[in-house]
């Protein structure tokens, strides 16, 4: 464990809410329907949900669930308990997940993903009685692959000090 470990500026509440929106609105184009394009949103609640438990929770992902259900004109609920579920272990997993590299923290997000894209599914399934097909299942991939990228710009304004000072190693 050769990395170093930065003691972390408290993130705003604003800045929260704006990363959830840009979520959100990543999640409107056009591309949410195609193969291998990540839920840009789920992505950010489990990132908020390991980072700021306290912050953004099963409630945020309730509504942000039931927001992306209209948007998505599925059955409503669908996406609501998909990241309610998704949050909620998120949240359980979040003071084992923080030890981890960023690599194995990916390792970690892609089952939760995983659990919330199925549920996702078996609803479908169970409503429609189709089988999208087993490349349903590439988003998760996707997101886990993203996973650093997003840690890395997530924590970047957090990870500034408020007055630099050369001498201190933060």
């Amino acid at each position: 464990m050769n990395r170093p470990h930065y003691i972390l500026l408290p993130v705003s509440p604003l800045f929260i809410a704006f990363s959830l929106l840009c979520a959100f609105l990543f999640n409107l184009l056009p591309w949410g329907h195609f193969i291998g394009v990540p839920d840009f949103v789920a992505l950010l609640l489990v990132f908020w949900g390991v980072h700021q438990p306290r912050k953004v929770g099963i409630g945020t992902a309730f509504v942000l669930g039931l927001l992306m259900d209209v948007h998505d004109s599925t059955l409503l609920g669908e996406n609501a308990l998909a990241y309610t579920l998704l949050s909620y272990f998120a949240i359980m997993l979040h003071r084992r997940m923080l030890w981890f590299p960023i690599w194995t923290q990916a390792m970690h997000v892609f089952p939760l993903l995983l659990m919330a894209q199925s549920a996702q599914f078996i609803v479908r399934f169970f409503v429609s009685g189709k089988f999208p097909g087993w490349f349903y299942f590439i988003e998760s991939v996707a997101a886990a692959l993203l996973w650093p990228l997003i840690t890395w710009l997530l924590l970047a304004p957090q990870r500034r000090a408020v007055d630099r000072d050369h001498t201190r190693p933060i």
